[in-house]
């Protein structure tokens, strides 16, 4: 890839930097590399374990995705006054299957994997390191989530509306009053909580390890509701179902923000949760994220080879 010339401050050492080792940070670094790019991707820990669950609807994952990246699959049901059969099937996907997916394309296009944390960006193209030093690059993508590392805050703006949710983990079987096998319960909006307020809905899902993902769940609120809220109405949900949640399992707590704005910093291309890419009424991004990052790639091998801003080029994807 040949360098723009007369360009001001350090000399940049990559085509590209991406700041955050997610799923999202990981593909469109690995698809940048798969096309020639000179690419990083820097992460504090590159190498922690992923504990979210991801999921999407099958007809938005990218066609290549291999097989043994899905943990499950099974046709989408929602209850509100009445069910409804949703007519597509609903994925689950296995999270260290996709992380070594991620990864094994990522070596395969030679991608540099940096641990390190970006505290600063004083300019376009360099990224100022909490233990000292820095990173440059041509383009610089900030797919930190919705933390946004390299994003700056309006304090001008409200509090952030949020999805939240309580959730347990718990055997097959003991969820079958609630989740059937071979299904997936989007939503159940139906009050067996027994509280009035706020409606929160109740999501079940296999994880395709032989346990199911029970998950009272808040879509959208300002402020977000609360945890504690949540795992109340849960437990309630569950016992009115005979559901018994076994001593000792494992719980999910999940809260982001539905409604960030644009990334706001110049010269920096937002990407996945941080861009941001999530659905404001599912919260979904990861597969958005997936079938975006080889296009976001090839505007960047375009913008850079036509020595024009990549950051700016690639947002109009």
């Amino acid at each position: 890839m040949t360098r723009a010339s007369g360009t001001a401050g350090p000399r940049p050492v990559d085509d590209v930097l991406v700041v955050g080792a997610g799923p999202a940070g990981r593909a469109v670094a690995a698809a940048c590399a798969a096309l020639g790019l000179r690419t990083t991707l820097l992460d504090p820990a590159p190498r922690r374990r992923w504990r979210s669950t991801y999921a999407a609807w099958a007809s938005e994952l990218p066609a290549d995705l291999p097989d043994a990246v899905v943990a499950s699959r099974s046709p989408g049901r929602a209850v509100a006054l009445t069910e409804h059969r949703l007519g597509q099937d609903y994925v689950v996907l296995g999270t260290q299957p996709l992380r070594a997916h991620l990864d094994e394309a990522l070596g395969r296009g030679g991608a540099r994997v940096v641990a390190g944390r970006a505290v600063a960006i004083p300019s376009p193209h360099r990224v100022v390191l909490d233990g000292g030093g820095s990173l440059t690059a041509r383009v610089v993508v900030d797919a930190g989530g919705h933390r946004r590392p390299l994003g700056t805050t309006d304090w001008r703006r409200p509090a952030a509306a949020e999805q939240t949710a309580h959730g347990v983990v718990v055997p097959a079987e003991v969820a079958l009053p609630l989740v059937g096998p071979g299904e997936a319960l989007f939503m159940d909006w139906r009050p067996d909580h027994g509280e009035d307020g706020w409606p929160t809905f109740l999501y079940g899902v296999a994880l395709g390890d032989g346990t199911v993902l029970l998950e009272e769940t808040s879509l959208a609120r300002r402020p977000g509701l609360a945890l504690e809220d949540l795992r109340r109405r849960l437990h309630a949900r569950l016992a009115r179902h005979g559901v018994a949640v076994p001593d000792g399992a494992r719980v999910e707590r999940v809260r982001f923000p539905v409604d960030t704005p644009r990334h706001d910093r110049d010269g920096v291309l937002g990407f996945g949760a941080a861009a941001p890419l999530v659905h404001p009424a599912t919260g979904f991004s990861v597969a958005t994220a997936l079938a975006l990052a080889p296009r976001v790639a090839v505007a960047l091998v375009a913008a850079l080879a036509a020595g024009d801003d990549g950051a700016d080029a690639a947002a109009r994807v």
